[in-house]
């Protein structure tokens, strides 16, 4: 749970979607090795009052047990292919900086004899960009600062903040559309 300045509680970060919830799980290695290898189970679960989506598995690493509690979605949403992290609201889980690092290091390893893996690589580098994009404000030419909360995200915000531009962001998301249709 976070805690809110004034003492109250807040609910749990929202996993909009099973895509969202393993790359935010992939993301979240264990504590104790490191090491991101968990058979997840899920189920839901009431967490102090609350319904929650609940993640458990023990880590392949050391063998610690890790838990997870995201907060449901107002509206489910949808899978419209893969991969689906969400629908129009920005996401709880990952700032904006963690998403574009996500599509850089996707579209970084995009393997040139697989053209089906090429594919999913790109897919997920483009959707990844789409999710930064949810961010900015209607009217706005750049993610906010308040679309930044963790340190991956901070410090790729103040390294390269002109990558958080919409009209290059959208260049950047058009490429990666256009590379996947190349590989269809």
């Amino acid at each position: 749970m976070m805690e809110a300045d004034e003492g109250t509680v807040m609910g749990f970060a929202v996993a909009r979607t099973r895509d969202e919830a393993h790359l935010y799980l992939d993301l979240n290695p264990c504590e104790q090795c490191g090491s991101v290898e968990t058979t997840w189970s899920r189920g839901l679960v009431d967490a102090e009052g609350e319904r929650a989506d609940r993640y458990a598995g023990r880590c392949q690493g050391c063998g610690t047990e890790r838990e997870f509690l995201f907060g449901l979605p107002a509206r489910p949403v949808i899978p419209a292919g893969y991969p689906t992290f969400g629908g129009p609201e920005p996401s709880e889980l990952l700032d904006a900086g963690e998403w574009l690092w996500v599509a850089d290091l996707s579209a970084g390893n995009v393997p040139v004899d697989d053209s089906a893996e090429a594919r999913r690589a790109l897919s997920i580098a483009a959707a990844a960009v789409d999710e930064v994009v949810k961010f900015i404000r209607p009217g706005d030419d750049t993610a906010p600062e308040t679309a930044f909360w963790s340190d991956r995200g901070l410090e790729l915000r103040a390294r390269e903040p002109g990558r958080f531009d919409l009209d290059r962001l959208l260049i950047v998301r058009d490429t990666y559309r256009n590379l996947v249709a190349e590989y269809a």
